[in-house]
């Protein structure tokens, strides 16, 4: 049976829950994600991110979203770089998934979701996101909610001790 996947607003309280996932999935992300300094494997530190995260939500600046199964914390989805203005009416999507759930489609749902948002509550135009040139799950996810890509970002990104380049996503929502 699949289970459902939803996605909604970050909540202090979910500090606990995602500072396990990564903190437990750290060697699996190495290879996507930046360093992160020790405390952002912590409770208090997600706390704080997501302190910070919730402002620019106020600000209008962000989106910050949590992936739920069934209701249990699996992941995120951040809509950032927010900018509503009408001729710039876009945002740039990102997401993990928890490796103890991967393989079951709910990264490609949560963007479906995401992307739902964006258009519908965020009455964004534009969508864009990026991947390492090596991240083929990722890009398939892209694919197949109407992403294309449109360029490389050379050097743009550090990770694992050297600079890496990013493949560039768009989709248009319409409007």
């Amino acid at each position: 049976m699949r289970s459902s996947t939803t996605i909604r607003l970050i909540e202090p309280a979910d500090a606990d829950a995602i500072a396990a996932h990564r903190k437990r999935d750290v060697e699996a992300f190495r290879p996507w994600e930046p360093d992160q300094p020790a405390d952002y494997f912590t409770p208090e530190g997600q706390a704080e991110r997501i302190g910070r995260a919730l402002e620019g939500h106020k600000a209008g600046t962000v989106w910050p979203g949590v992936v739920l199964a069934d209701g249990m914390l699996i992941g995120q989805i951040t809509v950032g770089g927010i900018l509503p203005q009408p001729h710039l009416r876009r945002g740039s999507v990102g997401y993990w998934i928890a490796t103890t759930a991967q393989g079951h489609g709910h990264a490609g749902r949560a963007l479906g979701l995401a992307l739902k948002l964006m258009t519908d509550e965020l009455g964004l135009h534009r969508a864009e996101a990026s991947t390492n040139l090596e991240n083929v799950p990722s890009q398939r996810v892209l694919r197949r909610n109407g992403f294309t890509p449109y360029g490389v970002a050379h050097s743009s990104i550090f990770l694992d001790g050297s600079w890496r380049d990013g493949l560039l996503w768009e989709r248009i929502l319409g409007g």
